[in-house]
């Protein structure tokens, strides 16, 4: 599972070096994943051997937001002082969210030739 975990953050790490040397826009992690998968369509065995580290990550998930709830609670006068702007791009940002899977949902059934019930 240690070679696993280290092949993961080795693509983590190509990423972060791909977006900062070139100064893109794009979170490292996520040039990580690209390549991640490009490699697993290329390779499927890197798939089967990163399965059982990525299944262990996945199911202990819930500890990577401690963090967020320690910052939230360290800042939490930041916070009190910008709530109704908080709150505001909280409520905005789930219902674009909401409403940008819905239409991704219709248009792949769409085009998969599924049609909704109405």
């Amino acid at each position: 599972m240690i070679p696993a975990l280290a092949l993961i953050l080795c693509f983590q790490l190509f990423g972060e070096m791909v977006s900062r040397g070139l100064g893109l826009p794009l979170p490292g992690p996520v040039i990580g994943l690209v390549v991640l998968i490009v490699a697993g369509m290329l390779r499927p065995g890197i798939i089967d051997f990163l399965r059982p580290a990525a299944r262990g990550l996945l199911s202990h998930l819930s500890l990577f937001f401690v963090p967020a709830g320690v910052g939230i609670v360290a800042h939490l006068r930041l916070f009190s002082h910008n709530a109704l702007g908080i709150t505001a791009a909280l409520t905005l940002s789930t219902i674009l969210a909401i409403a940008v899977g819905a239409v991704t949902f219709s248009v792949v059934a769409n085009l998969l030739g599924n049609k909704a019930d109405d």
